[in-house]
């Protein structure tokens, strides 16, 4: 199979979802943070309230439990699959909806397209509540093969998605049949327009740190190449790959994210990372690379198919 026509697509078309990151100025803020009452929010709710005695013995758990921060890019949070009989056909509708108004338009033909790829459809999910919709704090999540969703209603202040969230896709034919190659060749034609110096500071040549570990780190220095110190054209080309990272998403995530990275600097408070190592095709179009600063990390493994992460948290 191929799906170049997919991971070629412009799915924004236009920077509509994130506007500019940064790029000149500073932006005001836009307040895009999800509530309880946002849809995906509000379906999670109907879902919860739906659900049997039975049913929240098995799927919900308390706010506090470690599974709720668990990181992993293939795992289940709890047994029961949406589309098993655990769930009634209205539920199971439901669940489905939800996904639906956690992405963009484009966004969730992209992850259709990926769970169906990678475990014959979001039936095969698995979902679960940490708290209870309406409390001071709650999450719920949606887990599986290559995909980890979020939604807290803003719970959580200065929490983009409600914590880490995971993408992926098992393709391995070729790194461009993979559906997200297609911000590998956003991120690469950021690379492309370097000076030999700056992409001596941005490709390094150790091993590409552990795909689950994804910590906002707040700290001034990083490895590879600061945003903050390219040209005009080439934070233009920066904002050009961060938006078609988070323009996957729903608008109100991808509000929140430009809203708490400005709150820290913008564009300019990111570094680049290529890693050397693990060039799928050895054509210095770069499959490994992370996007880190004072609060975010976005983490990408395109080898021998795509792992990735996004984690944005301001402290």
């Amino acid at each position: 199979m191929t799906s170049q026509p997919i991971g070629r697509r412009k799915f924004l078309g236009t920077t509509t979802a994130l506007g500019a990151l940064g790029v000149v100025g500073s932006i005001p803020s836009v307040h895009g943070s999800s509530s309880l009452k946002s849809s995906a929010e509000s379906i999670i709710g109907e879902l919860y309230e739906s659900l049997s005695e039975t049913q929240r013995v098995e799927v919900c758990k308390t706010f506090a439990d470690p599974l709720r921060q668990k990181v992993n890019a293939n795992w289940h949070v709890v047994k029961p699959q949406v589309g098993s009989s655990f769930y009634t056909k209205s539920q199971r509708s439901m669940a489905h909806e939800i996904v639906k108004n956690l992405t963009s338009p484009s966004g969730f033909e992209l992850l259709s397209k990926q769970t169906e790829d990678d475990d014959g459809g979001l039936d095969a999910y698995s979902i679960a509540w940490f708290g209870k919709p309406g409390d001071a704090q709650f999450e719920w999540m949606l887990t599986g093969r290559h995909l980890t969703l979020r939604a807290d209603g803003n719970t959580q202040k200065k929490v983009v998605f409600g914590g880490p969230i995971v993408y992926g896709h098992g393709e391995e034919s070729a790194p461009e049949d993979n559906l997200f190659y297609f911000q590998t060749v956003k991120v690469n034609k950021v690379f492309e327009s370097l000076t030999s110096e700056q992409k001596a500071k941005a490709l390094l040549q150790k091993s590409i740190p552990a795909e689950a570990n994804v910590k906002v780190e707040t700290k001034d220095l990083y490895d590879g190449l600061s945003v903050g110190s390219m040209t005009e054209e080439q934070l233009k080309l920066v904002n050009e790959a961060l938006t078609s990272i988070l323009g996957v998403y729903r608008e109100e995530d991808t509000k929140e994210a430009k809203e708490l990275m400005e709150e820290v600097g913008g564009l300019k408070s990111l570094h680049l990372q290529y890693f050397a190592k693990d060039d799928l095709k050895k054509d210095g179009i770069w499959d490994m690379w992370r996007i880190v600063g004072k609060n975010t990390c976005i983490h990408f493994r395109g080898a021998p198919h795509v792992h990735a992460f996004i984690h944005i948290q301001n402290a």
